[in-house]
């Protein structure tokens, strides 16, 4: 049981890493956005980015929580 735990311990640690660059990424789109640099390809970018860091982030919320039989 105590490998379950750390496992589930690390896929937290992930998770909450992958929240933290996905909120500096989006602090960066809206930093260009409001000083109004307008570099288009940029900002597609770190919006790409934050989709596939969202990705993952769900990914791994599914593997975290346990499925519910109904």
């Amino acid at each position: 049981m105590d490998g379950d735990s750390q496992e589930q311990q690390a896929l937290l640690e992930q998770l909450t890493a992958l929240r933290e660059q996905h909120d500096a990424l989006n602090r960066e789109v809206d930093m260009l956005s409001d000083n109004g640099v307008v570099d288009q390809l940029k900002i597609a970018r770190l919006k790409k980015e934050k989709l596939r860091l969202k990705d993952e982030i769900a990914r791994l919320e599914d593997q975290i929580t346990p499925d519910i039989i109904a």
